[in-house]
Protein backbone atom coordinates (compact mmCIF):
# COMPACT_ATOMS: atom_id res chain seq x y z
CA UNK A 1 0.00 0.00 0.00
CA UNK A 2 1.64 3.46 -0.84
CA UNK A 3 1.78 6.16 1.72
CA UNK A 4 -0.75 9.33 0.43
CA UNK A 5 2.53 11.45 1.96
CA UNK A 6 6.06 11.35 1.56
CA UNK A 7 8.11 13.60 3.22
CA UNK A 8 11.70 15.14 1.85
CA UNK A 9 13.86 12.63 3.78
CA UNK A 10 11.54 9.98 2.54
CA UNK A 11 11.20 10.75 -0.74
CA UNK A 12 15.23 10.97 -0.90
CA UNK A 13 15.36 7.58 0.73
CA UNK A 14 12.77 6.22 -1.98
CA UNK A 15 15.03 7.53 -4.65
CA UNK A 16 17.73 5.36 -3.16
CA UNK A 17 16.16 2.59 -2.69
CA UNK A 18 14.98 2.43 -6.20
CA UNK A 19 18.75 3.22 -7.83
CA UNK A 20 19.70 0.32 -5.31
CA UNK A 21 16.76 -1.86 -6.93
CA UNK A 22 18.34 -0.53 -10.38
CA UNK A 23 21.18 -2.03 -9.97
CA UNK A 24 20.42 -5.54 -8.58
CA UNK A 25 18.46 -5.97 -11.81
CA UNK A 26 21.34 -4.86 -13.86
CA UNK A 27 24.07 -6.95 -11.85
CA UNK A 28 21.27 -10.35 -12.13
CA UNK A 29 21.09 -9.42 -15.87
CA UNK A 30 24.61 -9.26 -15.94
CA UNK A 31 25.48 -12.34 -14.26
CA UNK A 32 23.10 -14.62 -15.98
CA UNK A 33 24.69 -13.11 -19.49
CA UNK A 34 27.59 -14.25 -18.04
CA UNK A 35 26.78 -17.53 -17.14
CA UNK A 36 25.30 -18.18 -20.66
CA UNK A 37 28.33 -16.74 -22.14
CA UNK A 38 30.28 -19.34 -20.16
CA UNK A 39 27.85 -22.21 -20.73
CA UNK A 40 28.21 -22.14 -25.03
CA UNK A 41 32.26 -21.25 -24.68
CA UNK A 42 34.07 -23.28 -26.90
CA UNK A 43 36.27 -23.81 -24.44
CA UNK A 44 34.43 -24.00 -21.58
CA UNK A 45 34.00 -27.37 -19.72
CA UNK A 46 36.05 -29.07 -22.57
CA UNK A 47 37.70 -32.40 -21.89
CA UNK A 48 38.73 -33.46 -25.37
CA UNK A 49 42.06 -33.35 -27.36
CA UNK A 50 43.92 -30.68 -27.52
CA UNK A 51 43.96 -28.65 -30.75
CA UNK A 52 47.90 -29.02 -30.77
CA UNK A 53 47.24 -32.75 -30.17
CA UNK A 54 48.05 -33.90 -33.59
CA UNK A 55 51.98 -32.08 -33.12
CA UNK A 56 54.50 -34.77 -33.41
CA UNK A 57 57.62 -34.52 -30.66
CA UNK A 58 60.54 -33.32 -32.67
CA UNK A 59 63.68 -34.99 -32.35
CA UNK A 60 66.34 -33.60 -30.09
CA UNK A 61 69.38 -31.57 -31.53
CA UNK A 62 71.59 -33.95 -32.36
CA UNK A 63 74.46 -31.70 -30.93
CA UNK A 64 72.46 -30.17 -27.72
CA UNK A 65 70.66 -33.10 -27.56
CA UNK A 66 74.19 -34.63 -26.31
CA UNK A 67 74.17 -32.41 -23.68
CA UNK A 68 70.34 -33.18 -22.58
CA UNK A 69 71.13 -36.80 -22.34
CA UNK A 70 74.87 -35.84 -20.40
CA UNK A 71 72.98 -33.68 -17.68
CA UNK A 72 70.54 -37.18 -16.94
CA UNK A 73 73.48 -39.42 -16.51
CA UNK A 74 74.05 -39.64 -12.90
CA UNK A 75 77.66 -41.49 -13.40
CA UNK A 76 80.35 -39.34 -11.59
CA UNK A 77 82.79 -40.57 -14.57
CA UNK A 78 81.03 -39.05 -16.97
CA UNK A 79 82.30 -36.55 -19.76
CA UNK A 80 80.55 -34.10 -22.16
CA UNK A 81 82.93 -34.31 -25.26
CA UNK A 82 79.78 -32.61 -27.56
CA UNK A 83 79.20 -29.17 -26.92
CA UNK A 84 81.13 -26.86 -28.69
CA UNK A 85 82.01 -24.26 -25.72
CA UNK A 86 85.48 -23.77 -24.09
CA UNK A 87 86.20 -25.51 -21.03
CA UNK A 88 89.25 -24.97 -18.42
CA UNK A 89 91.61 -28.23 -17.20
CA UNK A 90 88.59 -27.99 -14.18
CA UNK A 91 86.35 -28.44 -16.82
CA UNK A 92 84.53 -24.88 -15.89
CA UNK A 93 83.18 -22.61 -18.21
CA UNK A 94 85.67 -19.80 -18.72
CA UNK A 95 84.85 -15.99 -18.38
CA UNK A 96 87.77 -14.29 -20.26
CA UNK A 97 89.31 -11.64 -17.70
CA UNK A 98 89.61 -8.83 -20.10
CA UNK A 99 85.54 -9.44 -21.22
CA UNK A 100 85.29 -9.40 -17.08
CA UNK A 101 87.28 -5.62 -17.10
CA UNK A 102 85.18 -4.80 -19.69
CA UNK A 103 81.52 -5.32 -18.09
CA UNK A 104 82.90 -3.05 -15.07
CA UNK A 105 83.98 -0.04 -17.18
CA UNK A 106 80.53 -0.67 -19.08
CA UNK A 107 78.64 -0.76 -15.64
CA UNK A 108 80.61 2.26 -14.24
CA UNK A 109 80.00 4.28 -17.54
CA UNK A 110 76.61 6.06 -15.62
CA UNK A 111 75.78 7.82 -19.48
CA UNK A 112 74.91 4.27 -20.34
CA UNK A 113 71.40 3.87 -21.23
CA UNK A 114 69.02 0.92 -22.60
CA UNK A 115 67.81 2.42 -25.45
CA UNK A 116 67.15 0.34 -28.81
CA UNK A 117 70.11 0.20 -30.86
CA UNK A 118 69.70 1.04 -34.40
CA UNK A 119 68.96 -1.64 -36.83
CA UNK A 120 72.60 -2.28 -38.04
CA UNK A 121 73.45 -2.25 -34.57
CA UNK A 122 76.42 0.14 -32.66
CA UNK A 123 77.94 1.35 -35.53
CA UNK A 124 81.95 0.99 -33.51
CA UNK A 125 81.44 -2.83 -33.10
CA UNK A 126 80.58 -2.87 -36.91
CA UNK A 127 83.85 -0.76 -37.59
CA UNK A 128 85.89 -2.92 -35.41
CA UNK A 129 84.84 -5.99 -36.31
CA UNK A 130 85.20 -5.55 -40.15
CA UNK A 131 89.20 -4.61 -39.16
CA UNK A 132 89.45 -7.98 -37.28
CA UNK A 133 87.99 -9.61 -40.10
CA UNK A 134 89.92 -8.08 -42.91
CA UNK A 135 92.72 -6.00 -41.33
CA UNK A 136 92.88 -2.54 -40.13
CA UNK A 137 95.10 -2.01 -43.43
CA UNK A 138 91.87 -3.62 -46.00
CA UNK A 139 91.68 -1.64 -48.96
CA UNK A 140 88.33 -2.64 -49.34
CA UNK A 141 87.38 -0.94 -46.11
CA UNK A 142 89.53 1.97 -46.97
CA UNK A 143 87.52 2.39 -50.64
CA UNK A 144 83.79 2.08 -48.26
CA UNK A 145 83.44 -1.31 -50.30
CA UNK A 146 82.48 -3.21 -47.45
CA UNK A 147 79.36 -2.76 -45.46
CA UNK A 148 78.98 -4.60 -41.55
CA UNK A 149 75.29 -5.08 -39.87
CA UNK A 150 75.58 -6.27 -36.40
CA UNK A 151 73.73 -9.83 -35.78
CA UNK A 152 72.70 -12.48 -33.58
CA UNK A 153 76.12 -14.67 -33.35
CA UNK A 154 77.28 -16.44 -36.52
CA UNK A 155 74.13 -18.09 -36.60
CA UNK A 156 71.72 -14.81 -37.03
CA UNK A 157 74.39 -13.37 -39.25
CA UNK A 158 74.14 -16.58 -41.95
CA UNK A 159 70.54 -16.21 -41.95
CA UNK A 160 70.67 -12.86 -42.46
CA UNK A 161 72.80 -13.03 -45.26
CA UNK A 162 71.10 -15.74 -46.57
CA UNK A 163 67.64 -14.23 -46.74
CA UNK A 164 69.25 -11.28 -48.68
CA UNK A 165 70.60 -13.50 -50.88
CA UNK A 166 67.50 -15.03 -51.62
CA UNK A 167 66.23 -12.08 -52.33
CA UNK A 168 68.82 -10.00 -54.09
CA UNK A 169 70.94 -12.43 -55.75
CA UNK A 170 70.35 -14.29 -59.25
CA UNK A 171 71.45 -17.75 -57.98
CA UNK A 172 69.43 -19.42 -54.99
CA UNK A 173 71.67 -22.45 -55.03
CA UNK A 174 73.97 -22.60 -52.23
CA UNK A 175 77.36 -25.27 -51.99
CA UNK A 176 77.75 -26.18 -48.67
CA UNK A 177 80.66 -29.04 -47.63
CA UNK A 178 80.37 -32.37 -46.45
CA UNK A 179 79.85 -32.69 -43.89
CA UNK A 180 79.38 -29.29 -41.92
CA UNK A 181 77.78 -28.24 -39.04
CA UNK A 182 74.51 -29.44 -39.00
CA UNK A 183 72.94 -26.43 -38.61
CA UNK A 184 74.16 -24.80 -41.73
CA UNK A 185 71.47 -26.51 -44.09
CA UNK A 186 68.69 -25.67 -41.99
CA UNK A 187 69.92 -21.69 -42.30
CA UNK A 188 70.17 -21.76 -45.61
CA UNK A 189 67.18 -23.68 -46.84
CA UNK A 190 64.68 -21.78 -44.18
CA UNK A 191 65.86 -18.57 -45.52
CA UNK A 192 64.72 -19.25 -49.00
CA UNK A 193 67.84 -21.46 -50.73
CA UNK A 194 68.20 -24.25 -52.48
CA UNK A 195 71.42 -26.66 -50.77
CA UNK A 196 73.58 -28.59 -52.28
CA UNK A 197 77.06 -30.45 -51.20
CA UNK A 198 80.68 -30.88 -52.31
CA UNK A 199 82.83 -33.43 -51.37
CA UNK A 200 85.52 -32.05 -48.43
CA UNK A 201 86.06 -34.53 -45.86
CA UNK A 202 88.15 -37.85 -46.81
CA UNK A 203 87.26 -40.71 -44.20
CA UNK A 204 90.41 -42.99 -45.15
CA UNK A 205 92.58 -40.71 -45.02
CA UNK A 206 90.94 -38.44 -41.80
CA UNK A 207 92.03 -35.39 -43.96
CA UNK A 208 90.72 -33.14 -47.14
CA UNK A 209 89.29 -34.25 -50.66
CA UNK A 210 90.54 -31.48 -52.04
CA UNK A 211 90.37 -33.01 -55.36
CA UNK A 212 86.89 -34.09 -54.66
CA UNK A 213 86.59 -30.00 -53.77
CA UNK A 214 87.99 -29.05 -56.86
CA UNK A 215 85.61 -31.01 -59.03
CA UNK A 216 82.53 -30.76 -57.27
CA UNK A 217 82.97 -26.62 -57.49
CA UNK A 218 84.61 -27.18 -61.02
CA UNK A 219 80.89 -28.34 -62.38
CA UNK A 220 78.61 -25.95 -60.01
CA UNK A 221 76.78 -23.52 -61.73
CA UNK A 222 78.44 -20.60 -62.61
CA UNK A 223 77.37 -17.59 -59.94
CA UNK A 224 76.73 -20.26 -57.22
CA UNK A 225 76.65 -19.61 -53.57
CA UNK A 226 79.89 -21.32 -51.77
CA UNK A 227 79.53 -21.71 -48.20
CA UNK A 228 83.48 -21.98 -46.86
CA UNK A 229 84.76 -22.25 -43.24
CA UNK A 230 87.74 -19.50 -42.68
CA UNK A 231 89.25 -21.90 -40.26
CA UNK A 232 88.73 -24.34 -37.89
CA UNK A 233 86.47 -26.61 -39.87
CA UNK A 234 83.17 -27.99 -37.75
CA UNK A 235 82.72 -31.27 -37.29
CA UNK A 236 86.47 -32.12 -38.75
CA UNK A 237 89.13 -29.94 -37.87
CA UNK A 238 90.96 -30.38 -41.32
CA UNK A 239 91.98 -27.01 -43.24
CA UNK A 240 92.71 -26.30 -46.50
CA UNK A 241 96.74 -25.19 -46.75
CA UNK A 242 97.14 -21.69 -47.78
CA UNK A 243 98.37 -22.85 -51.28
CA UNK A 244 95.03 -25.11 -51.60
CA UNK A 245 93.36 -21.64 -50.67
CA UNK A 246 95.01 -19.85 -53.64
CA UNK A 247 93.56 -22.54 -56.10
CA UNK A 248 90.02 -22.89 -54.57
CA UNK A 249 90.16 -18.74 -54.81
CA UNK A 250 91.04 -19.29 -58.51
CA UNK A 251 88.59 -21.49 -59.32
CA UNK A 252 85.64 -19.71 -57.64
CA UNK A 253 86.50 -16.55 -59.13
CA UNK A 254 87.01 -18.31 -62.92
CA UNK A 255 83.55 -19.27 -62.18
CA UNK A 256 81.91 -16.18 -60.42
CA UNK A 257 81.20 -18.18 -57.40
CA UNK A 258 80.18 -16.57 -54.89
CA UNK A 259 82.00 -16.84 -51.75
CA UNK A 260 79.96 -16.74 -48.06
CA UNK A 261 82.59 -17.32 -45.64
CA UNK A 262 81.51 -18.69 -41.73
CA UNK A 263 83.66 -17.09 -39.05
CA UNK A 264 83.38 -18.76 -36.06
CA UNK A 265 86.62 -19.44 -34.70
CA UNK A 266 89.17 -16.43 -35.53
CA UNK A 267 92.38 -16.48 -33.42
CA UNK A 268 90.78 -19.87 -31.59
CA UNK A 269 92.49 -22.11 -34.50
CA UNK A 270 95.86 -21.48 -34.29
CA UNK A 271 95.95 -18.46 -31.47
CA UNK A 272 96.65 -16.01 -34.28
CA UNK A 273 93.82 -13.36 -35.16
CA UNK A 274 95.21 -12.37 -38.32
CA UNK A 275 96.72 -16.34 -39.87
CA UNK A 276 93.17 -17.17 -39.41
CA UNK A 277 92.11 -14.75 -41.06
CA UNK A 278 94.21 -15.25 -44.09
CA UNK A 279 91.77 -16.91 -46.08
CA UNK A 280 88.94 -14.52 -46.28
CA UNK A 281 91.54 -11.77 -47.04
CA UNK A 282 93.16 -13.45 -49.74
CA UNK A 283 89.66 -13.60 -51.44
CA UNK A 284 88.74 -9.75 -50.57
CA UNK A 285 92.39 -8.76 -51.86
CA UNK A 286 91.18 -9.34 -55.59
CA UNK A 287 88.98 -7.06 -55.70
CA UNK A 288 86.00 -9.15 -55.62
CA UNK A 289 83.06 -9.81 -53.85
CA UNK A 290 81.97 -12.01 -51.01
CA UNK A 291 79.97 -12.26 -47.58
CA UNK A 292 81.43 -13.24 -44.37
CA UNK A 293 79.35 -13.79 -41.32
CA UNK A 294 81.28 -13.52 -37.74
CA UNK A 295 80.61 -14.97 -34.47
CA UNK A 296 82.38 -13.83 -31.11
CA UNK A 297 81.20 -16.59 -29.04
CA UNK A 298 84.39 -18.90 -28.96
CA UNK A 299 87.52 -16.31 -29.51
CA UNK A 300 85.73 -14.23 -26.65
CA UNK A 301 83.52 -16.62 -24.75
CA UNK A 302 80.47 -14.60 -25.47
CA UNK A 303 78.47 -17.79 -26.20
CA UNK A 304 75.21 -16.83 -24.65
CA UNK A 305 75.74 -12.93 -25.66
CA UNK A 306 74.88 -13.75 -29.06
CA UNK A 307 77.56 -11.67 -30.73
CA UNK A 308 78.30 -11.64 -34.06
CA UNK A 309 78.22 -9.52 -37.14
CA UNK A 310 77.90 -10.32 -41.84
CA UNK A 311 79.79 -8.30 -43.60
CA UNK A 312 79.64 -7.75 -47.61
CA UNK A 313 82.58 -6.60 -49.40
CA UNK A 314 81.44 -5.40 -52.87
CA UNK A 315 83.02 -3.61 -55.77
CA UNK A 316 82.13 -0.46 -55.34
CA UNK A 317 81.27 2.04 -52.47
CA UNK A 318 78.06 2.71 -53.92
CA UNK A 319 76.79 -0.87 -54.07
CA UNK A 320 77.52 -1.23 -50.61
CA UNK A 321 75.24 1.42 -49.37
CA UNK A 322 72.65 0.00 -51.54
CA UNK A 323 73.17 -3.44 -49.92
CA UNK A 324 72.91 -2.20 -46.40
CA UNK A 325 69.87 -0.56 -46.81
CA UNK A 326 68.41 -3.89 -48.07
CA UNK A 327 69.96 -5.66 -45.48
CA UNK A 328 67.87 -3.48 -43.06
CA UNK A 329 65.29 -4.70 -44.41
CA UNK A 330 65.59 -8.05 -43.31
CA UNK A 331 66.43 -7.32 -40.21
CA UNK A 332 63.69 -5.37 -39.29
CA UNK A 333 60.79 -7.80 -39.36
CA UNK A 334 63.45 -10.74 -38.22
CA UNK A 335 64.36 -9.24 -35.01
CA UNK A 336 64.23 -5.35 -35.63
CA UNK A 337 67.45 -4.16 -33.61
CA UNK A 338 70.29 -6.55 -32.00
CA UNK A 339 70.92 -6.32 -28.40
CA UNK A 340 73.45 -4.16 -26.97
CA UNK A 341 75.16 -5.33 -23.91
CA UNK A 342 77.57 -8.03 -25.81
CA UNK A 343 78.45 -5.60 -28.59
CA UNK A 344 79.25 -3.01 -26.45
CA UNK A 345 82.04 -5.48 -24.34
CA UNK A 346 83.77 -6.70 -27.90
CA UNK A 347 83.87 -2.86 -28.92
CA UNK A 348 85.50 -2.14 -25.40
CA UNK A 349 87.99 -4.77 -26.06
CA UNK A 350 89.02 -3.46 -29.61
CA UNK A 351 89.08 -0.45 -29.26
CA UNK A 352 91.14 -0.27 -26.76
CA UNK A 353 94.76 -1.48 -27.25
CA UNK A 354 95.77 -2.50 -23.89
CA UNK A 355 92.84 -4.70 -23.60
CA UNK A 356 93.27 -6.01 -26.93
CA UNK A 357 96.67 -7.59 -26.62
CA UNK A 358 95.14 -8.65 -23.08
CA UNK A 359 92.23 -10.85 -25.35
CA UNK A 360 95.05 -12.18 -27.65
CA UNK A 361 96.99 -13.43 -24.66
CA UNK A 362 94.10 -15.16 -23.11
CA UNK A 363 92.96 -15.92 -26.69
CA UNK A 364 96.29 -17.76 -27.32
CA UNK A 365 96.17 -19.33 -24.20
CA UNK A 366 92.79 -21.18 -25.06
CA UNK A 367 93.94 -22.49 -28.58
CA UNK A 368 97.46 -23.56 -26.86
CA UNK A 369 95.65 -25.70 -24.42
CA UNK A 370 93.00 -27.54 -27.03
CA UNK A 371 96.82 -27.93 -28.87
CA UNK A 372 98.04 -29.85 -25.55
CA UNK A 373 94.82 -32.06 -25.32
CA UNK A 374 95.26 -32.98 -28.78
CA UNK A 375 98.78 -34.04 -28.35
CA UNK A 376 98.02 -35.84 -25.02
CA UNK A 377 95.42 -37.87 -26.58
CA UNK A 378 97.72 -39.11 -29.33
CA UNK A 379 100.42 -39.87 -26.89
CA UNK A 380 97.53 -42.06 -24.69
CA UNK A 381 96.09 -43.76 -28.19
CA UNK A 382 99.50 -44.41 -28.89
CA UNK A 383 100.86 -45.88 -25.65
CA UNK A 384 97.71 -48.43 -25.77
CA UNK A 385 98.68 -49.46 -28.98
CA UNK A 386 94.86 -48.76 -30.07
CA UNK A 387 94.61 -50.10 -33.75
CA UNK A 388 94.77 -47.77 -36.17
CA UNK A 389 96.68 -44.15 -37.53
CA UNK A 390 95.27 -41.30 -34.69
CA UNK A 391 98.08 -39.04 -36.69
CA UNK A 392 95.27 -37.02 -37.65
CA UNK A 393 94.08 -35.94 -34.15
CA UNK A 394 97.36 -33.60 -34.01
CA UNK A 395 96.82 -33.11 -37.56
CA UNK A 396 93.76 -31.54 -37.55
CA UNK A 397 93.39 -28.13 -35.74
CA UNK A 398 91.06 -26.19 -33.63
CA UNK A 399 87.86 -26.88 -31.37
CA UNK A 400 87.02 -30.29 -32.93
CA UNK A 401 88.21 -33.60 -34.08
CA UNK A 402 86.42 -36.05 -36.26
CA UNK A 403 87.93 -39.23 -34.41
CA UNK A 404 86.56 -41.82 -37.68
CA UNK A 405 84.53 -43.98 -35.08
CA UNK A 406 81.76 -45.16 -36.18
CA UNK A 407 77.78 -44.11 -34.73
CA UNK A 408 78.57 -47.78 -33.04
CA UNK A 409 81.37 -47.34 -31.16
CA UNK A 410 80.17 -43.80 -30.11
CA UNK A 411 77.24 -45.59 -28.49
CA UNK A 412 79.31 -47.97 -27.18
CA UNK A 413 81.63 -45.67 -25.36
CA UNK A 414 78.52 -43.92 -24.32
CA UNK A 415 77.15 -47.05 -22.66
CA UNK A 416 79.71 -48.46 -20.93
CA UNK A 417 81.93 -45.15 -20.46
CA UNK A 418 79.80 -42.66 -20.13
CA UNK A 419 81.65 -40.32 -22.64
CA UNK A 420 78.89 -38.04 -24.79
CA UNK A 421 79.49 -36.93 -28.32
CA UNK A 422 77.82 -36.29 -31.42
CA UNK A 423 76.84 -39.68 -33.68
CA UNK A 424 79.36 -38.83 -35.81
CA UNK A 425 81.99 -39.44 -33.79
CA UNK A 426 83.06 -35.74 -33.52
CA UNK A 427 84.27 -34.61 -30.27
CA UNK A 428 85.27 -31.20 -28.83
CA UNK A 429 88.88 -30.94 -27.81
CA UNK A 430 87.95 -27.82 -25.55
CA UNK A 431 85.76 -30.99 -23.15
CA UNK A 432 89.18 -32.61 -22.30
CA UNK A 433 91.51 -31.90 -19.60
CA UNK A 434 94.57 -33.57 -18.15
CA UNK A 435 92.46 -35.87 -15.89
CA UNK A 436 90.08 -37.07 -18.59
CA UNK A 437 92.38 -38.22 -21.29
CA UNK A 438 93.41 -41.46 -19.93
CA UNK A 439 89.79 -42.10 -19.55
CA UNK A 440 88.55 -41.22 -23.55
CA UNK A 441 91.36 -43.24 -24.61
CA UNK A 442 90.51 -45.94 -22.48
CA UNK A 443 87.07 -45.76 -23.91
CA UNK A 444 88.57 -45.26 -27.48
CA UNK A 445 90.95 -48.24 -27.10
CA UNK A 446 88.12 -50.59 -26.30
CA UNK A 447 85.48 -49.41 -28.97
CA UNK A 448 87.90 -49.93 -31.62
CA UNK A 449 89.32 -53.48 -30.43
CA UNK A 450 85.80 -54.29 -29.33
CA UNK A 451 83.53 -52.70 -32.07
CA UNK A 452 85.37 -52.85 -35.06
Amino acid sequence: MRPEFTSPSSSSSSSADRRLNALVRHLATASMVSQTAVAFSPTSGFHGDSVFSHVVRAPEDPILGVTVAYNKDPSPVKLNLGVGAYRTEEGKPLVLNVVRKAEQMLLNDKSRVKEYLPIVGIAEFNKLSAKLIFGADSPAIRENRVTTVQCLSGTGSLRVGAEFLARHYHQKTIYIPQPTWGNHPKVFTLAGLSVKTYRYYDPTTRGMNFQGLLEDLGSAPSGSIVLLHACAHNPTGVDPTLQQWEQIRQLMRSKALLPFFDSAYQGFASGNLDEDAQSIRMFVADGGECFVAQSYAKNMGLYGERVGALSVVCRAADVASKVESQLKLVIRPMFSNPPIHGASIVATILKDSNMFNEWTIELKAMADRIISMRKQLFDALRARGTPGDWSHIIKQIGMFTFTGLNSKQVEFMTREYHIYMTSDGRISMAGLSSKTVPHLADAIHAAVTRMS
